[in-house]
């Protein structure tokens, strides 16, 4: 294991912020972390887990012991007649690991294809897509004690899943390091198409065999259409969170709005699309300078080549502004802002 000081960090997160680490090292396995602890450069600064990522943005140099997670590994650790247990390393790239689960026909993750990002990262935020959340498979995680080393196993409950939410986020934050997630995956797959686009797509496919393989594809065929390639475009996928809203403030927007694209929740409540709301705000396509909302996801802010972090930002904090003016619903940020 090697520590390295005042390195780029560019080409470790998807916006592409040029943005320098004090400290980095790469782990590759629990007994890498559990050394690591025992360091100085560990034990006399903050730290910095990073898998992929994808779901960060660097407005400044990172003034800690950033902690690059590669551990890798998947194997099924037991079966019963209906289910298969599947665990996966925290440092897996999550979309391989997905077509890994797909290719044993092992469904429940299917609509959640070419999400970027690691698995270690996939409970923190409880990452969904399609009308699936990863709580919706999730059976426990691993994960180190950052002041300890102790490995401790965590329960769903213990999770504390909630809307792009977790303990990891919130009551745990920085306490603990992910090092891998069991997922309870079915043998006998019931399908999930009735959310966004997927039917249509498979309609477009000609599907007429349903399968998990199949959804997957229609899943991939739409976010390629809709979501930029990191790779050619500096993002981190979805930057904000979808509002839940009253029912009185529904039905206020929805009079004043009849267009108003919004979902009903089991709690009375309504989720609110926030890329219809960012849209209708006129602001999808918008730049300033090199800082852009995508101009066919209003969801996605990108870098366009040489936008800074504290740019892309502001640019977050105008979106936030802009769409509380027009229909006084709040935003939040789903994207990790360092």
């Amino acid at each position: 294991m090697t520590i390295t000081s005042n390195i780029s960090l560019k080409p470790f997160n998807t916006f592409g912020i040029d943005a320098s680490a004090k400290y980095l090292t790469k782990v590759a396995s629990v007994q890498d972390i559990q050394e690591l602890i025992h360091t100085t450069e560990y034990q006399n600064n903050n730290h910095l887990i990073l898998g992929g990522g994808s779901n960060l943005l660097l407005t400044k140099d990172v003034d800690a012991l950033v902690i690059k997670n590669e551990m890798k590994g998947i194997s099924v650790i037991k079966e019963t007649e209906d289910y298969v247990y599947v665990k996966c390393a925290a440092g897996e790239v999550w979309h391989e690991f997905v077509m890994w689960c797909i290719n044993h026909n092992y469904a429940g993750l299917e609509n959640l294809s070419l999400i970027p990002g690691c698995t270690g990262a996939s409970p923190m935020q409880n990452i969904g897509a399609y009308g699936v959340e990863i709580k919706d498979t999730f059976y426990e995680l691993e994960a180190i004690d950052a002041k300890t080393g102790e490995l401790k196993t965590f329960s769903k409950n213990e999770c504390e899943f909630g809307y792009r939410e977790s303990v990891f986020k919130r009551k745990l934050k920085n306490q603990f390091i992910i090092t891998s997630v069991t997922f309870q995956l079915s043998k006998k797959p019931v399908f999930n198409i009735e959310y966004g686009a997927i039917k249509q797509e498979l309609d477009n496919m000609k599907i007429t065999d349903l399968s998990i393989k199949a959804i997957s594809q229609a899943v991939i065929n739409i976010r390629s259409s809709k979501l930029p390639n990191p790779k050619e475009i500096g993002n981190a996928g979805s930057f904000f969170k979808n509002p839940e809203v009253s029912s009185e403030v529904y039905n206020r927007l929805k009079q004043e709005f009849p267009n108003l694209v919004a979902y009903p929740l089991e709690n009375g409540n309504y989720k609110l699309a926030a890329g219809w709301l960012i849209e209708q705000s006129g602001l999808k396509g918008y730049t300033k300078g090199d800082a852009g909302v995508h101009k066919l996801q209003a969801l996605v802010l990108v870098n366009y080549g040489g936008a800074t972090g504290k740019e892309i930002y502001n640019l977050s904090t105008h979106v936030l502004e802009t769409v509380k003016a027009k229909f006084g619903v709040d935003l939040e940020r789903e994207v990790n802002i360092i």
